[in-house]
C-alpha cells in the first residue's frame, strides 16, 4: 500500500491520501515472547531438578511432555537464561608432598554436643565466565555454617581468614576435620589448630565421603541458590551467598535435625542427636 522508493510522493504524503496517521505507520510491533517465556519456564524447571543435562536432553524431557522444540532453539532459550549443564569443575584439593598428613579421627564417633568437630572443604562457584572459590567451616552436631570466605585464588590465605573468624566467633572445636588440599596442611593453617590445642583429623586420600557434611551444604547451597541465578559480579555473588548462609542457619528445616534449624540446636545445645560414622 506505501510504496517507500516512490520518487514523487514522499510516505508523509501517501499517508495523509490514504488517512494513515504516521504514528500507526511507523510503529514497530514488540515480538510476542510469550512463548519463550512459556519454555523457559519449562526448560529451567526441568534444569533445576537435572543440572547436570545440556541442551539434547532436555530436549528429550521436552518431547516426554509433548512438546517439540528443536535442539538450537532450546540453546538459545538456556543461553539467554544464563544455565548451562553442570560440569566437574577444577581439582581444588591438591595435595602437596611436602606437608605433614593427620589420621582420620572420626571414623566410629559420636558426635553429640555443639563444638565437638568442625570441618572445612572449597567448592568453585562459576561466576562472570570465571571461577571463583568458597571455603566454609562447619559445626558437624549443628551443621550450622560457622564462617566462610571467597577468593580468586585458592592459596591459603582465604581459609586461614575463615577459621580465624570461626575461632573468634564460636570459640574452638576439639577435631577439627579437613581434607589433604594443600591449603590445609599448610604450616600457617595447621599452626592455628595445634597453637589452640585443637586434634587436626584429615580424610582419607580420595574419599570425599569423610566429609560428607560439607558436601551435602555445597548440594544445598548450588540446588537451592547458585544454580537458579546469574551473578553479576562476585560482589552480587558474596551478597548472594551471605544471603543464603544465614537463611540456611536461621530458617531452614533440616530433616536430619528433626526439623529444627542449625541455629536452634546450635545456640541451645541440644542432646540427643548422633552423627553415624
Amino acid at each position: 500500500m506505501i510504496e517507500r522508493n516512490n520518487n514523487k510522493l514522499t510516505i508523509t504524503t501517501q499517508l495523509k491520501i490514504l488517512g494513515i496517521p504516521p504514528s500507526t505507520y511507523y510503529y514497530k510491533s514488540k515480538k510476542d515472547n510469550s512463548i519463550d517465556d512459556f519454555y523457559k519456564k519449562l526448560i529451567l524447571s526441568i534444569f533445576i531438578k537435572y543440572p547436570f543435562y545440556g541442551y539434547r536432553k532436555i530436549k528429550k524431557e521436552l518431547a516426554k511432555l509433548n512438546h517439540c522444540l528443536n535442539g538450537k532453539k532450546i540453546l538459545q532459550l538456556m543461553r539467554e537464561m544464563g544455565i548451562q549443564a553442570i560440569f566437574a569443575g577444577p581439582k581444588l584439593s591438591k595435595s602437596c608432598a611436602e606437608h605433614k598428613k593427620y589420621p582420620y579421627l572420626l571414623r566410629g564417633l559420636n558426635i553429640i554436643r555443639r563444638n565437638k568437630v568442625w570441618a572445612t572443604d572449597i567448592t568453585y562457584i562459576r561466576c562472570c565466565g570465571a571461577f571463583i572459590y568458597l571455603v566454609a567451616i562447619l559445626d558437624l552436631f549443628s551443621r550450622k555454617v560457622l564462617s566462610w570466605r571467597i577468593s580468586n585464588t585458592l592459596d591459603a590465605n582465604f581459609c586461614i581468614e575463615a577459621l580465624d573468624e570461626a575461632l573468634l566467633k564460636f570459640g574452638k572445636p576439639e577435631i577439627f576435620n579437613t581434607d589433604q588440599g594443600s591449603q590445609f596442611t599448610s604450616d600457617e593453617f595447621t599452626d592455628r589448630l595445634i597453637d589452640n590445642g585443637i586434634e587436626i583429623s584429615m580424610d582419607g586420600k580420595g574419599r570425599a565421603i569423610d566429609n560428607i557434611y560439607v558436601e551435602r551444604l555445597w548440594r544445598s547451597l548450588k540446588y537451592e541458590e547458585i544454580y537458579l541465578k546469574e551473578y553479576e559480579n562476585v560482589a552480587a555473588c558474596k551478597n548472594g551467598v551471605r544471603k543464603y548462609f544465614k537463611f540456611y542457619n536461621s530458617e531452614r528445616f533440616h530433616q536430619s535435625l528433626k526439623y529444627l534449624t542449625p541455629d536452634e540446636i546450635y545456640f541451645k545445645n541440644d542432646k540427643g542427636y548422633k552423627i553415624a560414622s
